[in-house]
């Protein structure tokens, strides 16, 4: 039996859902679909195209709709992943970040639009260094990069 979390993330496609959902499932490794439904007879996509998917990324429940193009993705919402190692930011920055454009800080928008912060564990540990100066020199490091790199943080 599948328990249905209180807030699931919505996401809204014009009509890429199936691709998007099958990327990200491919990329995350604790991942699955959980279900697709198809537009039938009725519409109003195109009868056996998706309409809406449920699918799980490292254990985090999404829904992805194929709306239409009325609605666009924006970078004040973006997904937040914890990595532990430098191999993991990379992997992960190197295949959401395919198609897409990357951003300052760890940020990146796939190619269809979503934003991701793709960020090591250790950043907030660092960012928080009972050094001020070290906090410091942490945050300039990280202000000049686009993927974070963990040996350069380390070492500001």
């Amino acid at each position: 039996m599948r328990t249905v979390a209180k807030i699931t993330p919505f996401l809204w496609f014009d009509h890429q859902a199936e691709e998007a959902v099958n990327f990200y499932v491919s990329i995350f490794k604790n991942s699955k679909v959980v279900s697709m439904s198809r537009y039938g007879e009725a519409g109003p996509g195109p009868k056996g195209s998706v309409m809406s998917a449920v699918f799980q990324l490292e254990g985090q429940e999404f829904i992805a709709l194929n709306g239409g193009p009325v609605f666009n993705f924006s970078p004040a919402i973006s997904f937040f992943v914890n990595c532990e190692t430098q191999q993991e930011v990379d992997e992960l920055w190197e295949k959401l970040g395919e198609g897409g454009k990357t951003n300052q800080c760890g940020w990146l928008d796939d190619k269809f639009g979503l934003t991701w912060q793709i960020v090591p564990t250790v950043l907030g540990k660092l960012l928080s260094s009972p050094d001020p100066e070290k906090a410091k020199r942490v945050m300039q490091a990280m202000m000049k990069m686009t993927k974070l790199i963990i040996a350069d943080l380390e070492n500001a």
